[in-house]
């Protein structure tokens, strides 16, 4: 008996093993991804995907481009990639978006918080302030500008413990706030999406992926 030739034979096994056990894990979210972004592809007259470049985002655009196929495939993304520029975006992210879009043949809408400030609607407290936390006003703009009806979001309940509480599908009322007693229950995955007039829903394909699930589809 070689131990040695018998130890390495073990380790491949093992490694091919975790591998394949790891890919049908990543198969699973994939689907379940695929499937809601057709869902609301299906469910909704003004749906918009939120695109900032990052790496939830581009998971999310990946699956997206899995579900619908590219404009060269006969296919396409049936609704606009949004992206609400801080104005702080290194160059790379904002050309690697232009890439991409371009890509796929998708329609690419970019709002900048820069706008909000210029209007008043968005007012730092001083010039050093970080422009993140004002997205949402900007967003909630271009919401009214498109009369946006559905918003699909990176957002993963591993991230906060406000997120953990959000649903897949997540209500907002016509102010854009989130009001837990009005969230619907999503049993069997069969999702409510009836809208009163000024009303949205937050949409979060990728909910049940983690920090580790992310990297290892990027990988």
């Amino acid at each position: 008996m070689n131990t040695r030739t018998d130890t390495a034979l073990l380790e491949k096994k093992t490694h091919t093993m975790s591998y394949h056990l790891n890919n049908s894990h990543l198969d699973a979210l994939e689907e379940e991804t695929i499937f809601i972004l057709r869902e609301v592809a299906a469910a909704f007259e003004r749906p918009a995907l939120l695109f900032s470049g990052g790496k939830d985002s581009l998971v999310m655009l990946k699956c997206a481009e899995k579900a619908f196929g590219t404009k060269a495939s006969g296919g396409g993304i049936p609704y606009p990639l949004l992206m609400i520029d801080t104005g702080h975006n290194f160059p790379e992210v904002t050309d690697f978006r232009d890439f991409r879009a371009k890509e796929l043949g998708a329609e690419l809408i970019v709002r900048n918080v820069e706008d909000s400030m210029a209007r008043g609607t968005v007012r730092l407290s001083h010039p050093g302030e970080s422009r993140n936390v004002h997205q949402s006003v900007t967003l909630l703009e271009a919401i009214e500008e498109f009369r946006f009806d559905a918003l699909i979001g990176g957002a993963r309940r591993d991230e906060e413990k406000a997120r953990a509480k959000e649903r897949i599908f997540s209500h907002r009322d016509s102010f854009g706030q989130w009001q837990p007693k009005a969230q619907r229950p999503e049993l069997w995955t069969l999702f409510n999406t009836r809208l009163q007039p000024g009303e949205h829903f937050r949409v979060f394909p990728i909910s049940n992926w983690t920090e580790l699930d992310v990297w290892q589809y990027i990988d």
